[in-house]
């Protein structure tokens, strides 16, 4: 048995190692390593024979172009994201997902304006809803933010060496981050939408539940948040309200953030009656900071032509305009209910919930795309004739 059979054989457990050349498959992936074409880690070798198998899942012109980034002049056509999907590790049926994902990128506009070059280390995050989960085998629970599922860990993969490799987003180059986060190297995951106590996600957009969707968004951070507490609808939702208003996110005047409830949070909020629009307002009202609070680290007023938030006494500090009332001294971080969104996903096991700060929405909405499914293979032609005779 060969070095290569041995170590397949035993992460399989049974059956034969494909035959083929290791030596050859460890230099096609130094070769792609050589070139920077990676993230880091190694990359699956790709062919015009496999590249096919991807484009077969979607009948739109190979040359058309799913993102620009016109300060960059460059451009990613659905060839480049292809071969990007197969470099990532996708199977082929993945690709509409994908598809989708850049179309809902396209949509959000970040990407377009910059942004994923920015110091602050920002991720695109992707949100899939209906039974495309299931049927690519996406994980919505579980260890969701994790690894362990193809499906997750290659489609959010797949967009960030496309950000690598069609437009140049290498770090130490196009890509500034002071620190970065782990979400650069992906960060997909799916709705819990079967222990969930609300509808899912895209049906905000008038999609059907039994539609598949990605929802993207861009984001700067993620706080786990264990609370286990209380049973009240009111301090559980005032601990999500505490953390989205800490002083280290406000940044600008105001911000925007997205709860991924564990289905243990959702669950108690929907027992007292409670649904999102109900967690929503609560937590646009009670998503405060004191002027004092502010003020002890230096963002008690705004800059007058960016609107970041600086002391009261820099040349170019204005008043901010977003006290919750006049003379409380309590200044709302959210500037509408809408700023804050709200998923289900992980585990149905402890109240462990996530809050995830997103960048540009700010009660916009949400950028929602329908998953075109694969066309239907052609059906075979005419039998030849039979030979005479």
């Amino acid at each position: 048995m060969t070095a290569h059979a041995d170590v397949a054989a035993g992460l399989a457990g049974a059956g034969e190692a494909p035959q083929v050349d290791p030596a050859e498959v460890r230099r096609v992936m130094e070769y792609y390593a050589e070139r920077g074409w990676t993230d880091g880690l190694p990359v699956v070798p790709v062919t015009e024979s496999y590249l096919a198998e991807f484009l077969a899942q979607t009948d739109r012109d190979p040359a058309e172009v799913v993102l620009s980034m016109p300060h960059l002049n460059r451009h990613c056509t659905i060839r480049l994201a292809a071969i990007n999907a197969a470099l990532a590790g996708c199977r082929p049926e993945y690709f509409p997902v994908v598809l989708a994902a850049w179309e809902s990128l396209r949509k959000e506009g970040m990407a377009e304006r910059g942004i994923w070059q920015s110091t602050t280390g920002t991720a695109p995050l992707l949100i899939v809803n209906g039974p495309i989960r299931e049927a690519i085998g996406l994980n919505s629970k579980g260890n969701v933010f994790g690894s362990g599922f193809r499906a997750n860990a290659t489609i959010g993969r797949a967009i960030r060496l496309t950000a690598i490799n069609a437009f140049g987003l290498r770090p130490h180059q196009l890509d500034q981050a002071t620190q970065g986060t782990p979400g650069k190297y992906t960060s997909c995951i799916a709705e819990n939408e079967e222990d969930s106590p609300w509808p899912p996600l895209h049906t905000n957009a008038g999609l059907a539940a039994t539609d598949s969707a990605v929802t993207a968004m861009v984001y700067r951070s993620c706080i786990h948040l264990e609370a286990r507490h209380t049973t009240e609808p009111e301090q559980l939702a005032g601990d999500f309200a505490n953390t989205i208003s800490r002083t280290g996110s406000l940044v600008h005047q105001t911000i925007s953030a997205l709860l991924v409830l564990a289905p243990e949070h959702a669950h108690l909020f929907a027992r007292a009656g409670w649904d999102k629009a109900d967690l929503q307002r609560f937590i646009y009202d009670h998503a405060a900071v004191g002027r004092g609070t502010l003020a002890a680290v230096g963002k008690d007023a705004v800059s007058r032509r960016t609107k970041w938030r600086l002391p009261a006494a820099h040349p170019d500090a204005i008043p901010d305009d977003s006290e919750v009332a006049a003379g409380t001294g309590t200044v709302r971080v959210l500037n509408s209910p809408a700023a804050v969104q709200v998923v289900v996903a992980g585990a149905n096991n402890a109240g462990v919930s996530a809050v995830i700060e997103t960048m540009g929405q700010r009660g916009r909405p949400l950028y929602i795309t329908r998953i075109d499914p694969a066309p239907a293979p052609a059906a075979p032609g005419p039998a030849p004739p039979a030979e005479p005779g």
